[in-house]
């Protein structure tokens, strides 16, 4: 085989950029382990490919990451302010919740239950609960029930599913949907949330 020949022919650079062309990656592959002028010839091309990314970068306006995460509903860094609490959603951060409510948190041992309101607006109510007590079944026809648990471990039956909830879990209820819920643990700790 002429090495020089293979390597001025275009096929490592193809291969540095055709990640999904699986016949010339074995090929490459087993090129590269037969002959450790291919694998140096390798290493360099994807090397220069790397500075020139470096080079060619352009960093993004700093506030294009808070644009994003507000757009998708995702949570950023930011510690959650009790003043101006966002939606819950799957994406919350469960430990960030519960150090902007632990002041309204009761001492243990906690009653059968205990709510605070957080918020209430036209569009979203969201309300700490603390309970005990399982929820017998309901169904909702006009508000968006969700629950974020923070503490404890809970199922909620959901139809005819079964969802075991924990701290971190986020559960949407669908409307006109039988649901209930069964405390697991000693008690669970939560945010309740309704959207209008």
């Amino acid at each position: 085989m002429d090495i020089a020949n293979y390597i001025e022919s275009g096929n490592l650079e193809q291969h540095c950029f055709e990640l999904f062309n699986q016949e010339l990656n074995q090929e490459i592959d087993g090129l590269s382990v037969a002959y450790p002028q291919i694998k140096q010839e390798l290493n360099q091309i994807e090397l220069a490919i790397e500075m020139l990314a470096r080079r060619q970068a352009i960093a993004p306006n700093p506030k294009l990451k808070d644009r994003i995460f507000a757009a998708l509903h995702l949570p950023d860094d930011q510690p959650v302010d009790i003043n101006n609490l966002p939606p819950t959603s799957k994406y919350a951060d469960y430990t960030q919740w519960l150090k902007a409510v632990e002041h309204l948190i009761p001492a243990e041992p906690f009653e059968d239950f205990f709510a605070a309101v957080l918020q209430q607006t036209d569009h979203i109510a969201q309300t700490l609960v603390i309970t005990r007590m399982n929820v017998p079944e309901e169904i909702h026809t006009e508000v968006q029930e969700s629950f974020f648990i923070l503490k404890g471990q809970c199922a909620c039956t959901v139809g005819t599913e079964v969802f075991t909830l924990n701290a971190g879990d986020y559960l949407d209820i669908p409307l006109h949907t039988n649901h209930d819920i069964k405390i697991l643990s000693p008690y669970v700790i939560g945010v309740l949330q309704h959207r209008f």
